[in-house]
């Protein structure tokens, strides 16, 4: 039987008096963890949380949060993390969409929850899992966990559903993902076997800096729970917040967005404390430019890199570059622009429109199948039908293979843009662009045109203290990819880019302002 809550059960019982969870001053054990676990659970019962009942949370990063996602599925239900990013109003469709019946918030957003209501959303009850007084009309978390006995495991497993996941941001509106026990702990566990953690003696400690409602730190929270590892958590994602705590809590590994690893890397604060206790650095979500990389393996020389890809429909991940695979010469010479290859238990194959498989190096849809991929979307079936084909989820992202099975990131098959009748990727053209020596970030989007249908259009933020033209920029990155990829036009600008809840720049919203009156956002 698969089932989340095993490793609680199991680092009670053989790690019992190590230390599981660091919030500030705050140490518990294992033993207090599930101890905490399991009341919270009899709460959640005393309450009249049944089987199958939704529980959703809107909060930052927090050891209570990490609570919540073992005493969910230890009281029979089922995890609703929400992102903290969006509006009320997107919220409110999530809850509205996953029928939601008890709400978990913290202090940050309560303020937040008369709008949320306003939209014709109610709760059974809402538990205020923050600091602080408890506000009226909620339940207090801490009180639940006092008031109540531990309950007995609900051992909710296999193919019941664990959680809902809104996927959201970058490609539209959101959709339930439905991940079971078993798509969870298969990731995991095939994850688990690449050797960013191992069984030890309670030195490894993973920093949640990440948002915890993604799924890229969801999927992080159960494999270093499985083996044990400490759990070092600060309320969210600062460049200055991730250095402090990797030198005072002597962070081992840790979980990144390329965007989240820019701004660390620029910190001044990077160059004052120690940060050698850092032995992992995992990175994802979006594509990283090797110059970034590089710079970042300059500044932490002793730690090890592993790239891993993949989506929230994979729970969450499809493949993964080691940190063998890191290499600038040797028979690895080259694969660090890659994203990996498929890790244990997972297949993956190009496809064309017409879902034949391509050969090697021929550019496709990818699609993945293994027993990571999602159940579907909560009352989506047609887009479910859509995405999940024949057991292959069809990812809706853009790449190749390569002779070895490594993968090719393009980019996002709705972020393609058609110019003059040719297909450019977007990503393609962000990586040549970034080459530039002044180039602090980019964003390549497709603008209207009248000849051309769309133009390649990049925005432009430069390094501070740096100066460039758009012609300088454009004549760079023709150096690097074929003269009819390369941007037409550039913006500059000093503001940073829209960002999602976990760090994925929203190319939607750069997009709007060249797009107003347009029927539609691509020609």
């Amino acid at each position: 039987m698969y089932y989340l809550t095993q490793s609680i059960h199991r680092n009670a019982q053989t790690k019992g008096k190590r230390i599981a969870t660091i919030m500030g001053d705050r140490e518990r054990t294992w033993l207090q963890v599930k101890d905490r676990v399991a009341r919270f659970a009899g709460g959640l019962k005393s309450i009249g949380v049944q089987n199958g009942d939704r529980i959703a949370i809107l909060a930052l990063n927090s050891d209570s949060y990490y609570e919540y996602y073992f005493s969910v599925p230890w009281a029979g239900a089922v995890v609703v993390p929400l992102n903290i990013r969006w509006s009320p109003a997107e919220n409110a469709y999530s809850l509205k969409d996953s029928g939601a019946t008890v709400l978990l918030i913290d202090q940050t957003f309560a303020k937040m929850l008369p709008a949320i209501e306003a939209q014709g959303v109610s709760f059974k009850s809402v538990i205020f899992i923050g600091e602080g007084e408890v506000p009226e009309g909620m339940i207090g978390y801490e009180n639940l966990i006092e008031k109540n006995e531990p309950t007995p495991d609900a051992y909710r497993g296999n193919e019941d559903l664990a959680g809902i996941f809104y996927t959201g941001g970058t490609t539209g509106f959101p959709k339930g993902v439905m991940l079971s026990h078993s798509n969870m702990w298969a990731s995991a566990m095939a994850t688990l076997g690449l050797g960013i953690t191992q069984e030890d003696e309670g030195q490894v400690r993973y920093l949640h800096a990440a948002p915890m409602f993604h799924l890229g730190d969801g999927g992080n929270t159960q494999i270093f729970t499985l083996t044990g590892s400490t759990h070092v958590f600060i309320p969210m994602f600062t460049p200055s917040g991730v250095i402090k705590a990797i030198a005072e809590k002597k962070v081992t590994n840790i979980m990144l967005v390329p965007t989240m690893i820019q701004m660390t890397i620029n910190d001044p604060l990077i160059n004052k404390v120690e940060v050698s206790s850092l032995e992992f650095i995992i990175y994802g979500a979006s594509p990283m430019s090797e110059s970034l990389l590089l710079e970042t393996m300059q500044i932490f020389p002793k730690a090890q890199f592993i790239q891993g890809f993949g989506q929230t429909e994979l729970a969450p991940t499809a493949t993964a570059l080691l940190p063998k695979h890191h290499a600038t010469e040797g028979k690895y010479a080259g694969k660090m622009k890659s994203v990996g290859q498929a890790i244990p238990c997972v297949e993956i194959k190009i496809v064309n429109e017409e879902g034949e498989t391509l050969a090697p190096k021929a550019i496709g849809e990818i699609a993945v199948k293994g027993p990571n991929c999602m159940q579907g979307y909560w009352n989506k079936p047609e887009e479910t039908a859509n995405a999940l084909r024949n057991g292959w989820v069809h990812t809706g992202d853009a790449g190749y293979l390569d002779e070895d099975g490594f993968l090719f990131l393009v980019d996002r098959i709705k972020d393609m843009i058609i110019s003059g009748g040719e297909n450019v990727y977007s990503a393609e053209v962000e990586n040549a662009v970034v080459k530039h020596p002044a180039v602090e970030q980019v964003v390549v989007i497709g603008i209207p045109h009248k000849e051309w249908g769309e133009q390649v259009h990049a925005e432009v933020i430069l390094k501070a203290g740096q100066t460039a033209t758009a012609e300088e920029i454009i004549a760079e990155t023709k150096t690097y990819i074929a003269n009819y990829k390369c941007p037409r036009s550039i913006t500059f600008r000093t503001e940073p880019f829209p960002l999602s809840g976990a760090g994925k720049v929203l190319k939607r919203e750069v997009k709007k302002g060249y797009w107003e009156g347009q029927e539609r956002q691509i020609h």
